[in-house]
């Protein structure tokens, strides 16, 4: 059994507002026995304002958040999967990059969101991701984490089987999937589809999500969830304010699940 922690948290526009909060639940979850944290996606910075915002992206040398919570790692010695921040590249352009941060406070994975978010929904609500990041084009396993192998997603790439499809074929052990899902699609298909994701790998799924009305007017859906692979709702931290809660990773639930259900096993290469 592994004790990991779970961040669901209303970021706002300061970065060094977001960072105290980071580190505050970096504590909290070394005293609660955690050997590892999952945050949010953008827990250094939610903005749709991308004017201001252009102003606290910077590259990821300078980032003072990434540098926080990496301190913080190290003073207490707790893995953070970092959901993402927003990071301004070489090229000039924006990515929505996941980190992975050992006990010794040292950067071992990176992850580029694969899937853009660009929607229309009824609501009225308009997002074009697209416009200010580059998607990623790797996929990222990370062998030897305190909950084993750990597959690296971000949000939207929840509605995409095929990148799970490729985790899969990893035998990842936990994937991550940290968001900021907007209250409409939450609503329909967060749970399901979380679920679902998990079934299919039978992995656990840690989702770390955003929660509330945030500093730039919008609203996220909260939700937190840690899902075992047989589908089963461990962890739900609601979707009414932030906090930290606690889940325990059971490597031999997982290997209960691929013998009695072995889909991973007996897939085949289809076709095209």
């Amino acid at each position: 059994m592994t004790k990991i922690a779970v961040l669901q948290m209303t970021s706002g526009i300061d970065p060094d507002i977001n960072a105290a909060a980071l580190c505050d639940a970096i504590q909290q979850a070394s005293g609660g026995g955690g050997k590892m944290l999952f945050t949010p996606e953008m827990s250094g910075l939610l903005d749709r304002d991308r004017k201001r915002a252009a102003a606290n992206i910077v590259e990821e040398a300078d980032d003072r958040v990434l540098a926080s919570v990496r301190n913080a790692a190290a003073r207490h010695g707790v893995w953070v999967s970092l959901g993402s921040l927003a990071i301004k590249t070489s090229e000039g352009r924006w990515a929505n990059r996941a980190f992975v941060i050992d006990s010794d406070g040292a950067i071992v994975a990176r992850y580029d969101k694969m899937h853009m978010f660009d929607v229309d929904l009824e609501s009225g609500e308009s997002w074009r991701e697209s416009n200010a990041y580059a998607a990623g084009n790797q996929v990222v396993v990370v062998e030897d984490t305190p909950v084993g192998r750990l597959g690296l997603t971000i949000c939207y790439d929840l509605r995409f089987p095929a990148l799970f499809e490729q985790l899969g074929r990893h035998s990842c052990d936990v994937i991550q999937i940290p968001a900021a899902f907007t209250v409409p699609t939450g609503k329909a298909h967060w749970h399901v589809l979380q679920r679902a994701r998990a079934i299919e790998a039978s992995a656990y799924v840690v989702a770390a999500a955003q929660v509330g009305t945030h500093a730039d007017g919008r609203t996220t859906y909260g939700h937190s969830l840690v899902i075992d692979p047989w589908g089963e709702v461990m962890l739900d931290l609601e979707g009414e304010r932030c906090g930290l809660g606690f889940a325990a990773i059971d490597h031999a639930r997982i290997s209960d699940v691929r013998a009695q259900v072995p889909s991973l096993a007996n897939r085949r290469k289809i076709a095209n």
